[in-house]
């Protein structure tokens, strides 16, 4: 029987990567919760970008994904002040967007590395989450 390859050097190759859900409706919160927890993510899960913020600098996190209009502190707030931390700035950041035209949602800021249209599909959110966490390392 072929068993997967443990790399016996690396102790994070068994933990799951950790995911910042930031959402403020917290039936679509719930839902990307537990769509992420099924694709074997670990995920803290915060209602707005201020929360956020504070869960950012306390927590390991490998990738976040955060609305872009949420109160106290916007999507595209949040991940400006992700990137201006030296502890933060290489983290993956996928901004969730009820704006249907991709172009204007992307053209946001170029702090954000992808952008997904709601509603979001859970396939297509992982599928996002590998490449972005493939190419980041």
């Amino acid at each position: 029987m072929n068993q997967p390859a443990i790399i016996e050097n690396d102790p994070s190759a068994a933990l799951p990567r950790c995911v910042l859900l930031v959402e403020d409706d917290r039936s679509a919160r719930r839902y990307l919760e537990v769509a992420l927890q099924r694709s074997g993510y670990h995920v803290i899960t915060a209602a707005d970008g201020l929360e956020a913020m504070k869960l950012a600098l306390s927590s390991p996190i490998d990738v976040v994904i955060t609305d872009a209009v949420m109160p106290n502190l916007s999507g595209q707030e949040l991940a400006r002040f992700l990137r201006q931390n030296p502890k933060l700035d290489s983290i993956p950041i996928v901004l969730l967007t009820g704006q249907p035209n991709r172009q204007a949602a992307t053209a946001i800021d170029e702090s954000i590395d992808a952008v997904l249209i709601k509603p979001v599909k859970a396939d297509e959110l992982a599928k996002c989450l590998t490449r972005l966490l493939q190419t980041r390392g």
